[in-house]
């Protein structure tokens, strides 16, 4: 890894690059709901609720929320008192009598093996390969071999290389000195946010292999002596005390709400009075109605982990539940956002 200074800022902008990547699967989500469910036909005649949907498809939750934040978000579907009907759009384009009904136009994506993975993760709510790889693990457990572990986290490395900085000029941590990032990856983005905030020391706490591969890419980046590395597993075992920030950048969205609500009860067990929690991710806006490019990402997180991108709103509820306040939630770039939130007992905000 060649080093490169974190502070720099690149002349263009890389969104849209970003998003035909993060959106890759939402085409093949749409092909499912029409050529395998004809969902828009159903839904022309009678109005249902999400609870209803799924039992009339025989569908989990989880990835079910994620296809109709997706469809609305597109303006194929619209939500009423918590009902869910077709629109115009869909109504015309969507639906098997109507004579401009474009399903047949997706029929010929109906066996891509992405397609027919959504279909069996919308079923049975457990999360495919990752790239429909015919691996025998899903993306968690394949996290545990080298080879895998060190491709996956490199393609995460170079994303943040561009987030992290956008994540560290949004954020003025005056005040906290100790960074912990719970699974960190490779630690760019707690080598962004020292090299953004000098006063700043941080330790990357990631599962065996990837905290190996944190610690050479750290010191490749000439961050070692600010930015440590522990090897810990975030839900087994406890998190270290002595940090008043926490950052959990692109990590919750891997998780279902059980397991969100873990993680987040673990950071406020382990912060000190006063403590800082950082969220770095891509945000539902609180009605789930989009924004598109966040409901297109979401379907690849759908698609091969336990989570989907989380909505403001739902952020919130599990921040409150836990018992932090003083929520803060701002936009960054590349349709991500951070929200903040503390341990109550210190006064001040960290954003800028």
């Amino acid at each position: 890894m060649t080093p490169f200074d974190l502070l720099a800022i690149p002349k263009t902008d890389p969104l849209s690059i970003y998003r035909y990547r993060d959106g890759i699967y939402a085409a093949d989500l749409l092909a499912a709901a029409l050529v395998h469910l004809d969902l828009f036909t159903w839904l022309t005649d009678r109005d249902a609720s999400s609870e209803e949907i799924c039992t009339h498809f025989q569908l989990h939750a989880r990835p079910t929320d994620v296809m109709l934040t997706l469809f609305n978000a597109l303006g194929y579907l619209q939500c009423v008192d918590k009902r869910w009907s077709s629109t115009l759009m869909a109504q015309e384009h969507l639906t098997a009598d109507s004579p401009w009904n474009l399903t047949p136009y997706y029929g010929s994506l109906k066996d891509r093996p992405v397609t027919l993975d959504l279909l069996r993760v919308l079923r049975t709510g457990k999360p495919a390969n990752w790239g429909s790889y015919k691996m025998e693990e899903d993306w968690h457990k394949a996290m545990e071999k080298p080879e895998f572990a060190k491709s996956f986290t490199a393609a995460m490395d170079c994303r943040g290389v561009y987030l992290g900085g956008a994540l560290a000029r949004q954020l003025a941590p005056d005040g906290f000195h100790r960074l912990l990032d719970v699974g960190g990856g490779s630690g760019v983005y707690a080598c962004s946010l020292v090299a953004h905030h000098p006063h700043l020391k941080a330790t990357v706490l990631d599962k065996s292999p990837v905290d190996q591969i944190a610690a050479q890419a750290i010191s490749a980046r000439g961050f070692d002596d600010r930015v440590g590395v522990m090897a810990c597993d975030m839900f087994a075992q406890e998190w270290p005390e002595g940090y008043d920030l926490h950052l959990l950048s692109n990590v919750l969205h891997d998780w279902d709400e059980p397991e969100v609500a873990e993680l987040l009860r673990r950071s406020f067990a382990a912060l000190p009075a006063g403590g800082m929690i950082i969220i770095h991710d891509a945000f539902i806006n609180a009605d789930k109605s989009g924004p598109l490019a966040v409901a297109a990402y979401s379907v690849i997180l759908m698609h091969s982990t336990e989570g989907k991108c989380y909505s403001i709103t739902e952020y919130e509820r599990f921040l409150i539940q836990s018992g932090f306040e003083g929520i803060s939630f701002s936009q960054t770039v590349a349709d991500r956002g951070v929200m903040t939130a503390r341990k109550p007992s210190k006064k001040g905000g960290i954003l800028a």
